[in-house]
This record gives C-alpha cells, sequence and structure tokens, in this order.
C-alpha cells in the first residue's frame, strides 16, 4: 500500500480561541494514549495537524481506534512528499494508479496552506490532473460528480496526498469539560445519554440502582456491558459503576406511599443518592436519559417535582430526541441488543398501572414523611458497590452462575 500515514483532522477545537492550545492537546494524548498498544506508530503534531505515521501497520487497525475518539473532523489515508510539483505530480500517478482499477470519474483539489508556493490552489489542481490524465488510464475529469477525489495539501515542511477521507465522531475531547454521573438503568436511553454526553467532552462515571432479587444478577450484567460499550469512547477506556443496593428503599417506598406517585418518589430518592456520590467523587453534574413526555416520569411536571430534591445540575442529552432517533445512535454504539434483553431493571419493577403525570410537590413532601427514607439512603451507601470497567474487557459476573434458567 502507498499510504504511509494517516492525517487527522480536529473538529471544533479550531474555534476554540485562547484555550485551543489546550484542547488540542488533550486530544493528541487521548490519540496517543488510545494507540499505545501498537508501539511501532510514529506520531507527529504539525500547524493543527496530527499525523500517524503507520510503519507498516495495518491502517484498518488505527482507523477502528479513531472512530471512538471525540474532537476529530475526520481522517484521511495519506502519503508525503517534497513541496516540489514534480514530486507531487509524480506521486499523484503511483496514488491513483494503486486506488483505480476501472473507468473513473475524478478531479484534484489543493489547499494551498504554504502561501509562497509559486502557484496558486487552482494552478496545482489543474497542472496535477493533466499529468495525471496523461499517465493513467480510465479517468475521466469530473469536478461536480467526482467518485474519486485527488486531495492535496501543500505545506511549508511536506506535501500530503490523499483521496480517502473517513469522517470523525465530532465533538470534544472527553475529559475536558469535567466529569459527570450517568443514572445507567438497563434501558436504551441512558446509555445513548452517555455516548452524547462524552461528545460535549464530558468524562462520565455512571450509578446504578439494583433491587435484588427483584432485578437478577442478568440485568447486573446488562449494565456492566453497557458501561464496557461507553468505556470504548472514554479518554482512559475506563468507566466507574457506583452500584446502589435500592431493595429496602423501593419497598418502602411502595408499602408507605400511594402507588400512583411511587415511580416520582422513587426516582426524587435516587437523585438525593446521585447527588450524595456526586458530592463525594467530584461529579459537577448529574445526567439521565429522559425524553421529555416519553414516560410518565419524563412530562414537565414530572422532572419540576423531581429535581425538587437537588441542587446539582441536571443534564439530560436526549431531552428532544423521538424513540426512533433514541434507537438509531443506540443501534450506531452497539447498545442496542444489550439494552433490549429481557431482565428488568428496578425501574421498570414495581410500576403502578396509573403513575402520576403530574404530580404535587405538596404530596411529595407528604408521602415521605410516612418513612425514614433518610436512614434508609444511608444505609445503600454504606453498602455501595464500585465496579471499575475497562473497555474491550468482557467482566461476566455470570460465569459462576446457574444459567439453566436462560434456556
Amino acid at each position: 500500500m502507498i499510504y504511509d500515514r494517516i492525517l487527522v483532522r480536529y473538529g471544533e477545537l479550531t474555534i476554540k480561541g485562547k484555550n485551543k492550545k489546550q484542547f488540542i492537546s488533550h486530544l493528541n494524548q487521548t490519540i496517543i494514549n488510545k494507540l499505545k498498544k501498537f508501539p511501532e506508530l510514529k506520531f507527529i503534531s504539525h500547524h493543527e495537524r496530527f499525523y500517524i505515521v503507520l510503519n507498516g501497520r495495518d491502517y484498518q487497525e488505527v482507523l477502528s481506534v479513531l472512530d471512538k475518539i471525540f474532537g476529530l473532523h475526520s481522517y484521511s489515508l495519506a502519503v508525503k512528499c517534497d513541496t516540489n510539483l514534480e514530486e507531487i505530480k509524480q506521486l499523484a500517478v503511483k496514488v491513483i494508479t494503486e486506488e483505480i482499477k476501472v473507468p473513473t470519474r475524478f478531479k484534484v483539489e489543493t489547499k494551498r496552506a504554504y502561501k509562497q508556493f509559486p502557484l496558486t490552489s487552482l494552478e496545482v489542481s489543474k497542472e496535477v490532473a493533466s499529468y495525471v490524465l496523461k499517465h493513467c488510464d480510465n479517468l475521466i475529469v469530473d469536478v461536480n460528480h467526482p467518485e474519486v477525489t485527488l486531495n492535496i495539501e501543500i505545506r511549508e515542511e511536506a506535501t500530503y496526498i490523499s483521496t480517502k477521507e473517513y469522517p470523525g465522531l465530532g465533538g470534544l475531547p472527553v475529559g475536558m469539560d469535567g466529569k459527570g454521573l450517568l443514572m445507567l438503568s438497563g434501558g436504551i436511553d441512558s446509555p445513548v445519554a452517555g455516548f452524547l454526553l462524552q461528545k460535549r467532552g464530558v468524562a462520565i462515571d455512571v450509578v446504578h440502582f439494583s433491587s435484588p432479587p427483584y432485578t437478577s444478577p442478568q440485568a447486573k450484567q446488562k449494565v456492566l456491558d453497557l458501561a464496557e460499550r461507553l468505556a470504548r469512547y472514554a479518554h482512559n477506556e475506563r468507566i466507574t459503576i457506583y452500584n446502589v443496593p435500592f431493595t429496602k428503599l423501593q419497598k418502602a417506598i411502595f408499602q408507605y406511599c400511594p402507588d400512583k406517585y411511587g415511580i416520582t418518589i422513587m426516582r426524587r430518592m435516587m437523585y438525593r443518592i446521585a447527588e450524595r456520590i456526586s458530592l463525594k467523587y467530584n461529579y459537577l453534574i448529574i445526567a439521565n436519559g429522559e425524553s421529555i413526555g416519553q414516560v410518565a416520569s419524563q412530562t414537565l411536571q414530572s422532572i419540576r417535582a423531581i429535581n425538587e430534591v437537588t441542587n446539582m445540575p441536571i443534564i439530560r442529552p436526549c431531552a428532544t430526541l423521538d424513540k426512533l432517533e433514541i434507537i438509531d445512535i443506540a443501534n450506531k454504539i452497539d447498545t442496542y441488543n444489550i439494552s433490549i434483553l429481557p431482565y428488568e431493571d428496578c425501574c421498570t419493577i414495581f410500576v403502578p398501572q396509573f403513575p402520576v403525570i403530574k404530580p404535587e410537590l405538596e404530596k411529595c413532601h407528604e408521602y415521605e414523611q410516612n418513612f425514614n427514607y433518610e436512614e434508609l439512603i444511608e444505609e445503600a451507601l454504606n453498602n455501595l458497590e464500585i465496579i471499575k470497567v475497562k473497555a474491550y474487557e468482557n467482566l461476566n459476573i455470570l460465569a459462576d452462575e446457574d444459567l439453566s434458567n436462560l434456556l
């Protein structure tokens, strides 16, 4: 293969003003850390471009890593030559010869970052296209609807030629905007919220509420697997799970509160617990997968009643997405097929037949006075289970379980 490197283009980091260097440095280090498993690679940062020199490494393996890094606009397979018109033309022929085997429409696009180069961008494109046409078969120039675009980037230190451009994830590099705590259930929405939160540069860990024996080990395994998928996008490829034993508190809620207010009170308790974990472990925000109006606890009146118990900012990345949009993202990030496994989480057990959709704050206060929830919250926090999840590692808690009931 003629390509010897990958040219990485940054996304919206280029509009970050005085903070741009800090963002780019963080992103470059993220790329290096995620690719350190390939020791033969060499990394070059130069003039807001980042180059990964392959040194024989299969580019597909490198691209599969870049596909999970936020902050990248695009990346291309590229080859380097001296900034000299004759060398550029000769290398262009080699690239086209390797790329094109059948009749193809093509064009040449030139970006002249080095303004002292004697020809304009348009003049370079015309010169190279003319030369390529003379030395290659099966080519037709088509500047409006090309099948292949030969990209030439002229810089003072070198010129880079490429044809294939792969879209990046965009967004901001994970970790640049602090840490958030995601309320992760076993459903479809909250993993998507975690993905979207990371896209905006927020590093995440997750809190999960389990209610054994009403929730099964299989339900817990779902959460581990979902967290592992999200860890693939983390800057350090790790996520911490705070697994809260919620059984006693949940049973007390449905024992001492009217059924129709059960979900509202339960969510208020979850927010209280998430806030205390956040304050202890220095998370700046709490996030969840709520979509406005999707279920009873996600109406605006419910959101207001539930939010009252915390002073933490609550971020809802899925707030304006409909279910099909959320499912589409879940499929793209490989969480959908995990989320639909038929193992209930604590949000789907004890569900009342007619949950309140316009809860009143005064009634929430009244019902919460029926039992000592503070004591139960403290007990849950004292028995908090902390689990470390690493991307691409299978943390299988079911290995020693009797799975005969699944057959």
